[in-house]
């Protein structure tokens, strides 16, 4: 297992694997062209190792040349492919074969195959090392494919996750199992927020606070925003299936998370069960919840020192503060049940400096 960033790899294909690719490739090519002097033309950066190896196992005379397109961010297609190196200008009535790395989605092989639509070459063909079939949307012909792999996000001998990566001998494989969802609890006062803060920065998470999420949508008049504000004007609770939909759209606009944080939701087994429905249909699972337990008469006096800075009148009444403290307990008590119930429940010691509670957090989480 390697790791660069923020993410984990995993071994995928070997050198000799990838060689064993390159090599069949250029007897397939060269069956073909041999008597002729075709020009190959990379495709950077992802390919240049390829390249490199395929030209030196092509015995028979040829020339290269090299164009630089772009589409990833990351692990994701921006879905717009720019040109960053044009193609040669002398390849009127020569044989063009393209050298691309991998191709997945067919983005990039659509601009590619337009770059040379109105040049006058004697034949156009294409040639992948790598080749994503089930998500290829087949517009255009592929002549030659060295490995047929599935729908996975790999880096190496050429290929990168933001950069790192492309020096690799061997080709990696994104471990998914170490995205890491939570779910969040802690009463009032407990630093739950806090908390969210520091562990989204140190594990790459996303926060995925429902409040937050409420006030985004109505305050951009979004059509979920929209739908919500029509329940709460009628005094009515919100659908759980409103608010799954807006944590199915934060989830989704956010593919490079290495999970995500939820926070202020599930808060009945109903919803959690809906969240777990959810997360499967992504391949996806809730990997602990944690609770941050305090004992509330620490935490009224914190509350109330909070009150005098933030003005919240629900921090400045202690019976308030009790009532939401029943609240939750109430609401909590089933979800442990749930949760306990799946192995996945955790208790952490939310008193004390925000260090050492943050160090007490990372260590349930690492063991995850």
């Amino acid at each position: 297992m390697i790791k660069l960033h923020d993410k984990y790899f995993k071994p995928f294909l070997s050198t000799a694997e990838i060689q064993a690719a390159v090599e069949g490739l250029a007897i397939k090519i060269a069956a073909d062209y041999k008597d002729e002097t075709p020009i190959f033309i990379g495709v950077l950066n992802g390919a240049f190792m390829f390249v490199s190896d395929f030209l030196k196992a092509y015995e028979h005379p040829c020339e290269v040349s090299f164009v630089k397109l772009s589409s990833y961010q990351g692990l994701t297609s921006t879905g717009i492919v720019e040109t960053l190196l044009d193609p040669p200008e002398n390849i009127e009535g020569r044989t063009v074969i393209i050298l691309e790395d991998i191709i997945d989605t067919g983005r990039t092989l659509k601009e590619l195959v337009h770059l040379f639509s109105h040049t006058n070459v004697k034949e156009f063909k294409i040639a992948t090392l790598f080749y994503k079939a089930e998500i290829y949307n087949g517009e255009y012909s592929i002549d030659y494919v060295g490995i047929e792999i599935p729908n996975k996000f790999i880096v190496g001998y050429g290929l990168d996750y933001n950069e790192l990566g492309r020096n690799l001998k061997e080709v990696y494989q994104l471990n998914q199992k170490h995205m890491i969802n939570l779910v969040l609890f802690g009463k009032p006062g407990a630093g739950k927020g806090t908390q969210a803060e520091f562990l989204k920065e140190k594990y790459n998470l996303k926060h995925i606070s429902t409040g937050d999420l409420f006030r985004y949508n109505m305050k951009n008049n979004t059509e979920l925003g929209q739908l919500a504000k029509s329940y709460i004007d009628r005094g009515d609770l919100v659908p759980d299936e409103v608010t799954i939909k807006m944590l199915q759209d934060d989830v989704e606009n956010n593919p490079e998370a290495s999970g995500f944080i939820f926070d202020g939701f599930p808060r009945t087994t109903t919803q959690a069960e809906a969240l777990d429905a959810f997360l499967a249909t992504r391949g996806m699972k809730i990997d602990a919840t944690i609770a941050l337990e305090a004992n509330e008469e620490v935490l009224i006096q914190r509350l109330l020192e909070r009150g005098k800075v933030s003005g919240r009148s629900d921090d400045q009444d202690e019976a308030k503060i009790r009532n939401r403290f029943e609240e939750y307990n109430q609401k909590t008590a089933p979800l442990r049940s749930f949760y306990e119930a799946q192995g996945k429940f955790h208790s952490v010691d939310g008193i004390g400096e925000i260090d050492d509670i943050t160090f007490r957090l990372g260590k349930v989480i690492e063991e995850l």
